[in-house]
């Protein structure tokens, strides 16, 4: 095996000077955040974990090789003429599509992390632990809400520092995972929901993010999520690609390439309805930018992602029809930042993703938007990257310390109108419906307390369009043609405080 190794590692050494640019390869930080509202991901590991030696326990502040997290969120919801669909409620005697009746929801969520480091190297591990859990809801508990101790992290990972270059890693990784990409609309564990998009396969990982370059790739099987049993992958379905970041020029844009596909090995004769699923191969390229336009005070965001490949649809007669899959989403949002001690943000932003134009031919135009995180497109979580055409616009401002405040304003239309809204599981085949879904205003404030608590507050509201109005008529009295509002006040408790340690 030695033999092997010392044949290998220097190759990849030299790979990797194929690829850095000179004298770049250096422990300098390349990473810039976005701008961009709620588009930038969760760190690895996630922003709730702390390195014990940096934690308020003096007599650990050697340990540097042990990472650990606990956290509890909790989450009263108000929601009132809710458009997202449902399965019968717990009160209701018969089925319903929507959730008209006010409904006071409490979601509690509980974190546990522990990740060990650098003193096995190249060996490195972490596990991390998560209960979600709702009560008083007026509707059947869902896998969104409940997913009862479950482990939602737990791999092994080989971590070579300096393989590829000085401080210049590959690591490699294997095991239950969640992660997120690019601008989190495409792959995204969706921190703002109670339970979490997670993973089961291998990360490969050139670099860090530090680095002037890096490249992320993977092939992973989606977890199914099941609120009272351990999940299971999906042993049907992968999910795979690689984003490459290019960071050289970081102080003014990060240039990312990336490419994601997904294989679905359909089953739409099984006995099971529910089970019943279609044929899929997609593949999806596309380019993702995002800096600042110098010292202006101006900054951008951009993602443009083409599809193609082939997509089945199931018929009643448990057989499928395969479908060219032709779509294309791009996202665009500007944003300025005025010199004033509140750091006032003002961001204008258009969004763009293909819905269906005829079910009855050979092509399927809907965008597939993967595993993507829905709250950038509507605070209510009404929509996603999919048959949408939305403009909007925010502004974002500290007036105290530690205070942070956003009020922003959206309207959606479909793009196809005789595609549907998949969201709200609404379609009108005719068209005649129009197009306009309707419109929402939101605002958000975020405290925090002290070092271990945070809270936050928001309120949403919705008011139908043409489209959304058109179907109040086949609900059970008036409903989609009456505004939603949607309320919620959030308390976070870190047990590890927020990594600044208390002892001097």
């Amino acid at each position: 095996m030695s033999h092997y190794l010392n044949k290998f590692i220097p190759a990849a050494s030299a790979f990797s000077l194929l690829l850095a640019w000179p004298g770049l390869a250096n422990a300098e930080d390349y990473y810039r955040k976005t701008l961009g509202y709620r588009v930038e991901p969760e760190t690895d590991p996630p922003s709730y974990v702390r390195n014990l030696s940096r934690t308020q326990f003096e007599q650990f502040r050697d340990v540097e090789w042990l990472d650990v997290g606990l956290e509890h969120r909790t989450r009263y919801e108000y929601r009132e003429n809710d458009l997202r669909p449902t399965p019968t409620g717990n009160n209701s005697s018969t089925s319903t599509d929507f959730r008209p009746d006010p409904d006071n929801l409490w979601l509690l969520r509980t974190r546990a992390y522990l990740g060990v480091h650098d003193i096995l190297d190249p060996l490195r591990f972490a596990v991390e632990f998560q209960d979600s859990r709702s009560y008083n809801g007026l509707y059947e508990r869902n896998v969104s809400d409940v997913n009862e101790f479950e482990l939602i992290q737990g791999y092994a990972e080989l971590y070579f520092k300096n393989l590829l270059g000085h401080n210049r890693p590959l690591s490699v990784r294997a095991g239950r995972q969640h992660l997120e990409l690019l601008d989190r609309r495409l792959i995204g564990n969706n921190q703002f929901r109670n339970t979490t998009n997670n993973f089961e396969g291998f990360r490969v990982r050139f670099g860090k993010k530090q680095n002037d370059w890096d490249l992320d790739t993977f092939a992973f099987q989606p977890i199914e999520r099941l609120k009272y049993e351990f999940d299971r992958a999906d042993e049907d379905t992968w999910i795979y690609g690689g984003v490459l970041s290019l960071k050289q020029w970081s102080d003014y844009v990060t240039i990312q390439p990336y490419f994601i596909g997904r294989k679905q090995n359909g089953d739409p004769a099984n006995p099971v309805a529910a089970n019943r699923k279609p044929d899929l191969d997609i593949y999806a390229p596309g380019l993702r930018v995002y800096g600042l336009f110098g010292d202006s005070g101006l900054d951008f965001d951009a993602d443009i992602n083409k599809q193609f490949g082939r997509s089945g649809s199931l018929s009643s007669n448990k057989k499928q029809d395969l479908r060219q899959h032709d779509a294309l989403a791009y996202s665009l949002e500007l944003g300025y930042t005025f010199d004033h001690d509140w750091k006032p943000r003002a961001s204008l932003y258009y969004g763009y993703g293909t819905g269906d134009k005829n079910p009855a031919d050979n092509k399927l135009e809907r965008f597939d938007p993967f595993f993507g995180f829905n709250q950038p497109w509507s605070r209510n979580d009404y929509f996603s990257w999919d048959n949408i055409i939305t403009p909007k616009a925010r502004v974002e401002f500290t007036p105290y310390k530690d205070v942070r405040v956003d009020a922003g304003y959206n309207a959606f239309w479909l793009q196809s109108e005789t595609d549907a809204w998949n969201r709200a599981n609404l379609r009108d085949r005719s068209g005649e419906s129009g197009s306009f879904l309707g419109h929402e205003f939101d605002i958000r404030m975020r405290h925090k307390l002290n070092p271990y608590v945070d809270w936050s507050l928001s309120y949403a509201r919705f008011e139908p369009g043409n489209f959304t109005r058109s179907f109040n008529d086949s609900v059970d009295g008036p409903f989609t043609d009456q505004a939603g509002n949607f309320f919620y006040f959030e308390v976070s408790l870190n047990a590890f405080g927020d990594g600044k340690p208390t002892y001097k």
